[in-house]
């Protein structure tokens, strides 16, 4: 597991930048897509998750930083939102018994796969029917036109794998390719991704 707590510290700027996720964004811009709540698993300095909370979501944020947190936090003060911020291991974490949620946002969530199905799971069993699963990241099958990502297949995100955890789910998007990021200073070029969307029956 990387040492998230010395990356967010060594850093003079935001790692992934200020602004929210395109692919984010673009799930966001649906028509049918309209959470009222979302988890957030791993929002890192909470890019995300204020951006979700800014446009009137009620958010709930994981993250096993306790810096990225921390940060997170100050930023959500500066721009005048509100998010419910964890500071946990999502190799054991769940939520409160009884919580759900509209949505579910993991993206980018670099760690060991077994810990990242176990998170796909845990978001996937909270959510309410009909909510929405949304992730990205670095990815397997890599054409070899990437220039970024974690360089270990263990970090990368296996589509069939992450789908299997999502059994009662209708999968709308689940691509895999090379896309262009420009997000902070460690996703600025190209990258092999995968992008899923997926709806619980």
């Amino acid at each position: 597991m990387a040492d998230w707590n010395k990356r967010y510290l060594e850093t003079g700027e935001r790692l992934f930048g200020a602004n929210p996720n395109e692919y984010v964004r673009e799930v966001m811009a649906r028509s049918d897509v309209t959470p009222t709540s979302a988890l957030m698993i791993a929002d890192g300095d909470g890019r995300n998750g204020a951006w979700l909370a800014s446009q009137g979501i009620d958010v709930t944020a994981v993250d096993i930083s306790h810096v990225a947190t921390e940060q997170a936090l100050e930023h959500d003060k500066k721009i005048g939102v509100t998010v419910e911020r964890l500071t946990a291991d999502l190799a054991s974490w769940t939520p409160e018994k009884g919580r759900t949620f509209g949505a579910a946002f993991m993206i980018y969530l670099q760690c060991e796969n077994n810990v990242r199905h176990r998170a796909a799971q845990i978001a996937a069993a909270a959510l309410n029917p009909g909510g929405w699963f949304v992730a990205e990241g670095f990815a397997t099958g890599d054409d070899g036109s990437g220039e970024l990502g974690p360089g270990k297949d263990d970090l990368l995100y296996d589509r069939d794998g992450l789908i299997s955890a999502l059994p009662d789910f209708r999968i709308v998007h689940a691509l895999s390719g090379r896309v262009h990021l420009d997000e902070g200073v460690k996703h600025r070029g190209t990258g092999w991704v995968f992008r899923l969307l997926a709806q619980k029956s």
